[in-house]
C-alpha cells in the first residue's frame, strides 16, 4: 500500500511532476467527493484513475472542444456506477466539467448524475450503469464502426475508430456480456478493446464466492486476443498495452488489468467496503496525505494550478488530431467523391429524417418507395409480418436500415438478400445474431449510436422479455432502434403457451418512451412505417401478426390516418351509439361484432389504434373527433392483458382481452377459447349499451 505520491509510478518513468500531480488529482477526487456527499462509488475510480488518465492524455482519439467529432475514438463506461471515473477526466482534460459539478455529482440537476447520461453530460457516448450493457452495446458499435470503414472508407482509416470500453466483474458476470462478446469474436471485431477491470471484488464479497471461472480463458475460446497488465499505476505499461490492444488483428481485444479497488485507502482498500459509500475522515485525510496533498484539504485544493494546465493540454492535443484528421478527410473526399456522398447521404438521413435522401446513386428516397408499393387488394388476407417482410426488402435499396434476427429470419420475414456480416466480410447487409436476443437489442443501440444507421432486430414477440433492460435503456437515451417482434398473440397455436405472448403488449407499453405499434393490416404496416422513417425519435415495437388477417376496406383514408395513432376505420351512421377499440389482428374482429350491432339499431364506431404513444401525441380536438368525450359506451378488444385499456373505455366501459396464459393448440380454437371473438365483442357493446340505457333512465 502506497502513502506517498512519488509512489504512484517508477522513478524511471518518464512523467513530469506536473502529470504526476495531475494522476494524483483524479486519484484523490473521488475519494473527497463520495466522503463529502456520503454515499457514491469512489473504489473503482480510484484504482482506475492511472488507466483512464492514460487512456485521455495519451491514446484516445478525442476533442474537448467537439465531442461530437466524427473522427473520434468511442468510450464506454459499461461500469457505470464508476461514473466519477469519467467525470473527473471530462474536468481535467476540459470537457467543460467543472469541480462545483463533480461536487455536485448525484446530486438533483447536476451535470454529473450517478451514472452516466447520453446527452446529459459531454463527453459520455451512452448511458449506462446496468451492468453488461455497456459491453454489449460497445459490441454494436464496432460492428456498425468497421461496417462504416468498409462501405467507405477505401483504406484510408479516416472512418475507422477504436472502441474503448471499460467493465468489471459484474459487467462480465450479466449473461448479455458473454453473448455480445461470443458474437464480436465470431465477426473477429478487432476495432473493440475491451479493458477487464479485474479487482475479485462484489458487493457481497470476492468473486471467489460466485465469479471462479478463468475469464482470459473464456475469452480466448471466443475467440478474442487477451493482453495481461500486471501493474495497473505502471503509465507507460499501460500505455503500450492500449496501443498493442488498438493494433488490428483481426480479433477483438480483452485487456485484462488486475487492480486493487480502494487504492491507495488502507483501511478498506481491496474489499468490497471500498465499492460504494464513504471511506471515512481518517482514511480519506491519509489518502490525500499518501497523494501529496493536505489531509483536511477541499476539492479546489486537490487540482493544482500546475496539473490543470498539464492536464489541459489534452485541448491542445485534440485540436491537432482533429486538424490532421480534418486534411485527411478532405483527401479522402477527394478521391472517394462517390463514398463521400453516400456516407453523407447516410448521416443527413439519420440527422434530419423529414428529409431522407438516397444512400446509392440508383436508389430512390425511401418515403417514395413506401408511396410506390404495391399493397394486397382489399380483403385478401395477409399476415402483417410478410407485409413488413416487403417493406423491409423494398428499403433495403435505400440502403439506411442495417441488422438482423435472433436465429429468426424466415420466421419473422426478416430474411433479405445480401451477404450476412462476417469476419471476412466487413460490409455485409445484415447480421445473423443468432439466438441471442438480448445482446442482439443492446448491441442495436451500439449500431444507433454510431449514427449512420437506423438498426432494426428481430425476434418472437415472446422473447421480448429478454431483451427489456436494452429497451429500457434505447427508451432513456431516445436511440431510434426498430424492433420486429412476430408471433404477437396466443394465435401462435400449437406451439403453447411459452411461446404465446400474453402479457408482452402490455409491458412494453409501460416503458416511457417506447412507441408500441401494432398495426390490423398491410395498409396499416405500410402507413406506420412511412411515419417510423420520418420521425424517428427513439425506440420503435412493431408488433406483428402470424396469421393471415384480412386487408380492411378504405385503404386510402385508413392509410393517412393511421400515422396519428388512432383513427375511425369503420362506422355505422353517425357511430355515436358506441366505440370498439382495438389493435392489431383483432380490428376485424371489432369490424365483425360492429357489423353485427347494426341490427341492433346501435351507431358504432370501430376505432383501430396501431399506437397510443401517437394518439396522445395529437391535439386533443383531433383526439375528442376520433373518442368524443360524450362517447361513454365503450368496448376495447385485444388479444392480451386489458389493465391498461381501461384509460381509453373509462369506468363505463369493458375490456375483452387475455388474463391468462394460452395453451396449445390450433391458433383460432385457443383465441376462441380464451374469448377473442366478433361475438364476445358485439355481446360486451350490448351490455354496456344497456347499462347507460339504465343509468339515463334513472
Amino acid at each position: 500500500m502506497v502513502n506517498d505520491a512519488t509512489d504512484i509510478l517508477p522513478d524511471e518513468r518518464r512523467v513530469s511532476d506536473a502529470e504526476l500531480r495531475a494522476l494524483a488529482s483524479a486519484t484523490a477526487i473521488p475519494a473527497h467527493v463520495v466522503q463529502s456527499k456520503g454515499h457514491g462509488h469512489a473504489g473503482t475510480a480510484m484504482a482506475l484513475a492511472p488507466l483512464a488518465h492514460v487512456l485521455f492524455q495519451r491514446v484516445l482519439r478525442h476533442d474537448p472542444a467537439d465531442p461530437a467529432w466524427e473522427g473520434r475514438d468511442r468510450f464506454v463506461l459499461s461500469a457505470g456506477h464508476a461514473s466519477l471515473l469519467l467525470y473527473v477526466q471530462l474536468h481535467l482534460t476540459g470537457y467543460g466539467l467543472e469541480l462545483a459539478d463533480l461536487a455536485a455529482s448525484r446530486a438533483l440537476d447536476s451535470r454529473t448524475p450517478g451514472h452516466p447520461e447520453l446527452g446529459h453530460t459531454p463527453g459520455v457516448e451512452m448511458s449506462t450503469g446496468p451492468l453488461g450493457q455497456g459491453v454489449a452495446s460497445a459490441v454494436g458499435l464496432a460492428l456498425a464502426a468497421r461496417r462504416d470503414a468498409a462501405l467507405h472508407d477505401a483504406g484510408t482509416g479516416v472512418w475507422d475508430p477504436t472502441v474503448y470500453v471499460i467493465a468489471g466483474d459484474g459487467c462480465l458476470q450479466e449473461g448479455v456480456s458473454g453473448e455480445a462478446s461470443s458474437l464480436a469474436g465470431t465477426l473477429a471485431l478487432d476495432n473493440l478493446v475491451l479493458i477487464w477491470d479485474d479487482n475479485a471484488i462484489t458487493i457481497d464479497g470476492g468473486t471467489e464466492l460466485a465469479f471462479g471461472e478463468d475469464v482470459r480463458a473464456r475469452y480466448r475460446a471466443y475467440g478474442w486476443r487477451v493482453i495481461d497488465v500486471e501493474d495497473s499505476r505502471d503509465l507507460d505499461a499501460l500505455e503500450g498495452a492500449l496501443r498493442d490492444a488498438a493494433a488490428r488483428d483481426g480479433r477483438p481485444t480483452l485487456l485484462a488489468l488486475r487492480t486493487e479497488i480502494g487504492w491507495p485507502s488502507k483501511l478498506v482498500g481491496g474489499t468490497s467496503a471500498a465499492h460504494a459509500g464513504a471511506f471515512g475522515e481518517e482514511d480519506v485525510a491519509a489518502i490525500k496525505e499518501g497523494l501529496g496533498f493536505a489531509g483536511d484539504a477541499p476539492l479546489d485544493a486537490l487540482v493544482e494550478p500546475s496539473a490543470l494546465a498539464w492536464a489541459r493540454g489534452a485541448v491542445d492535443r485534440g485540436a491537432a488530431l482533429h486538424a490532421e484528421w480534418e486534411q485527411r478527410r478532405t483527401a479522402w473526399a477527394a478521391a472517394n467523391p462517390e463514398a463521400a456522398r453516400r456516407r453523407s447521404a447516410l448521416a443527413a438521413g439519420a440527422a434530419r429524417p423529414a428529409v431522407l435522401g438516397a444512400a446509392h446513386p440508383d436508389a430512390a428516397e425511401p418515403l417514395a418507395l413506401l408511396a410506390a408499393m404495391e399493397l394486397p387488394a382489399e380483403g385478401a388476407a395477409v399476415a402483417t409480418r410478410k407485409t413488413n417482410g416487403q417493406v423491409l426488402a423494398l428499403l433495403q435499396g435505400w440502403g439506411g436500415l442495417f441488422g438482423g434476427s435472433a436465429d429468426l429470419s424466415g420466421s419473422t420475414n426478416v430474411a433479405l438478400p445480401g451477404r450476412a456480416a462476417s469476419a471476412t466480410e466487413h460490409a455485409g447487409d445484415f447480421v445473423h445474431f443468432g439466438i441471442r436476443e438480448h445482446a442482439m437489442a443492446a448491441m442495436l443501440t451500439g449500431i444507433a449510436l454510431h449514427g449512420l444507421w437506423r438498426p432494426y432486430g428481430s425476434t418472437y414477440l415472446a422473447f421480448s422479455d429478454y431483451q427489456r433492460p436494452a429497451v429500457r435503456l434505447q427508451a432513456l437515451m431516445g436511440a431510434p432502434v426498430l424492433h420486429v417482434y412476430t408471433h404477437d398473440s396466443v394465435a401462435v397455436g400449437e406451439d403453447g403457451p411459452t411461446h404465446q405472448p400474453v402479457e408482452q403488449i402490455a409491458a412494453l407499453r409501460t416503458i416511457p418512451g417506447l412507441d408500441v405499434i401494432r398495426p390490423a393490416d398491410a395498409v396499416e404496416v405500410a402507413a406506420v412505417w412511412r411515419r417510423i422513417l420520418e420521425r424517428p425519435a427513439g425506440p420503435v415495437a412493431l408488433v406483428l401478426s402470424r396469421q393471415d388477417v384480412p386487408v380492411l376496406p378504405q385503404p386510402g383514408a385508413r392509410s393517412a390516418a393511421a400515422v396519428d395513432g388512432a383513427y375511425v376505420a369503420w362506422q355505422h351512421g353517425d357511430g355515436g351509439g358506441a366505440a370498439i377499440l382495438a389493435t392489431g389482428s383483432e380490428v376485424h374482429v371489432a369490424i365483425q361484432a360492429a357489423e353485427a350491432l347494426v341490427d341492433d339499431g346501435i351507431a358504432v364506431r370501430v376505432v383501430s389504434m396501431p399506437c397510443w404513444e401517437w394518439f396522445e401525441q395529437q391535439e386533443q380536438s383531433m383526439r375528442d373527433r376520433v373518442l368524443p368525450p360524450s362517447l361513454r359506451a365503450r368496448v376495447a378488444v385485444e388479444a392480451g392483458r386489458g389493465d391498461a385499456w381501461h384509460r381509453w373505455v373509462g369506468l363505463d366501459g369493458r375490456v375483452v382481452s387475455i388474463e391468462r396464459f394460452g395453451e396449445s393448440g390450433p391458433g383460432a380454437a385457443v383465441l376462441e377459447r380464451r374469448g377473442i371473438t366478433a361475438m364476445a365483442v358485439a355481446e360486451a357493446v350490448r351490455s354496456v349499451v344497456a347499462a347507460q340505457a339504465r343509468d339515463t333512465a334513472r
